[in-house]
């Protein structure tokens, strides 16, 4: 096999790819990508054995059709050394990849590429169409959410739903929660997954707010995102996500109405003011009086800071603590003027959301004062 390609080409869908291999694999093989050149076009998979990404490249030319493995991020390094206008010529004999562009050649090990693994062919349950931006905002508003090495494993992913003309995605580490949902074109059924951290994350990656449509499939173990050029397959998580709509305020005694980007600014100063190396929280103290909100921070140095805001409000006068970090997430999602936060009470959870109302919306556990 041998096959000739601009750099120019290669080169973003080549670190894609390699952007899933891992720098421990569970075999040697999955240090390398796979190469496979099929009727003038070279398909480039890389995978970590629980996420694979499937890039498409246009060659130049290609003598035959066939497929075989190269060292992954040894061979995107070459790439990106060579200069912007270069040809690549790659060919294949038995146990090694030979690399020429101009006076250049590299010879590189390979492996048997019948020895790489590949998610193999699944039917899904659920197929839909829809926007790549809008697939991408839905990862944006509630990937923050995650848990990142949670013991209960299932909160190390992100919760995928479909229920009629809706498509939600669900993010909780047990202390805040986020959930955005978006209209979709086909009527769905009821079906639920939890795909992988990692997946999140390569996913928001590999999504593109000028892209076209994608084709979401959703299997029992599997999903799958065509992106077109690129094919993204992730394997999901085996386990029962709890059931977050208990979370939520049922009858919210307080409404109060806060200009987002002026309580997003307090609240960055009050992070500023709050930091200190021995303090992993950074609290914020919310008064809330007759139109108007007094923030407050400190940290163990005691170093102070206060801020008053007005806002709409008319019930009585309480004071309630939170996360500011956790605060901060969720109003760099919010893009409405104002923010609404609804309240139960001091010890319950907390409802944010776009005022008015949006598509999104985020719980946060209060912190003890």
């Amino acid at each position: 096999m041998e096959f000739i390609v601009s750099r120019e080409n290669l080169i973003k869908p080549l670190a894609q790819v390699c952007a899933v291999l891992s720098s421990r694999p569970p075999m040697p093989v999955l240090h390398n990508i796979l190469l496979e050149v099929k009727g003038g076009t070279l398909f480039i998979t890389g995978t970590d054995a629980e996420v694979e990404l499937t890039a498409q490249v246009t060659l130049f030319s290609a003598t035959q059709d066939g497929v075989a493995t190269i060292p992954g991020k040894k061979f995107l390094d070459l790439c990106r050394s060579l200069p912007d206008d270069s040809e690549i010529t790659a060919s294949f004999e038995q146990d090694r990849a030979i690399i020429r562009s101009g006076r250049s050649k590299f010879n590189l090990s390979t492996l048997p590429a019948e020895d790489y693994p590949t998610l193999a062919d699944w039917l899904p349950n659920v197929s839909f169409e829809m926007a790549q931006s809008t697939l991408l905002n839905l990862i944006n508003a509630t990937h923050f959410a995650m848990a990142s090495q949670d013991a209960r494993y299932f909160l190390n992913g992100m919760k995928l739903e479909t229920d009629g003309h809706l498509f939600a995605a669900i993010a909780t580490d047990g202390h805040r929660l986020a959930r955005c949902e978006e209209p979709v074109s086909t009527e769905l059924p009821k079906h639920d997954v939890i795909l992988p951290r990692k997946a999140v994350l390569e996913l928001q990656r590999s999504l593109d707010t000028k892209g076209d449509t994608v084709m979401v499939q959703i299997g029992t173990n599997n999903l799958r995102v065509n992106l077109g050029k690129m094919m993204f397959t992730s394997k999901l998580l085996d386990g029962h996500y709890p059931d977050y709509r208990q979370v939520f305020p049922r009858q919210p005694k307080y409404d109060i109405a806060i200009d987002a980007q002026a309580f997003k600014r307090a609240c960055m100063r009050m992070a500023i003011v709050a930091q200190d190396k021995e303090n992993k929280v950074k609290l914020a103290r919310l008064l809330f009086t007759e139109n108007q909100l007094k923030i407050t921070a400190s940290n163990p140095s005691l170093d102070k800071a206060e801020e008053f805001l007005d806002i709409a409000y008319n019930g009585d006068a309480m004071e309630v603590g939170f996360n500011i970090a956790y605060l901060l997430d969720v109003l760099n999602n919010i893009k409405s003027e104002r923010v609404l936060m609804r309240l139960t009470d001091t010890t319950r959870p907390c409802l944010l959301e776009s005022d008015p109302s949006s598509n999104a919306q985020y719980v946060i556990m209060p912190v003890r004062l």
